[in-house]
């Protein structure tokens, strides 16, 4: 549950959240008009099931639009659902790895300015350091 807040907050703050409701509602809209459009699909519910097979490229084949309207509605979600799926996760790994940047130049930052400090730390604290460039190098 943790995972989708971080997720989420992600998503908000890179600004994907908008992309993902517009796919949302290209979703909904899509599958109710081919619920009415497509003499197979029975439903909205199979409307939108068919609409999310076909944005993500699945394709299953039970349900096969064959009317002109039902088939351009389902190229403008297919279409849709290829771009979202393109950009969604670029943009959380975008945000993640400059993340991960931030907290190592602050970690590389804070272990600077400790060894610009070493004549005021203690014994303790200069075992400390040691320790801890000691796990570094062994983790090369």
């Amino acid at each position: 549950m943790k995972a989708f807040r971080r997720i989420g907050k992600v998503l908000i703050r890179t600004g994907a959240i908008k992309i993902f409701m517009g796919y949302l509602v290209i979703l909904l809209i899509g599958g109710a008009l081919i619920s009415f459009i497509e003499p197979q699909v029975h439903g909205v519910f199979e409307g939108f099931y068919f609409c999310f097979v076909a944005s993500t490229t699945i394709g299953f084949g039970d349900i096969v639009p064959i009317t002109l309207l039902g088939r351009i509605i389902t190229i403008i979600v297919t279409l849709f659902g290829v771009l979202t799926v393109a950009m969604v996760p670029g943009a959380v790994v975008a945000y993640y790895t400059e993340y991960l940047k931030i907290r190592e130049k602050d970690t590389v930052s804070t272990f600077l300015e400790e060894l610009e400090n070493l004549p005021e730390k203690s014994k303790e604290e200069l075992a400390d350091i040691s320790e801890r460039v000691k796990k570094f190098n062994r983790g090369k």
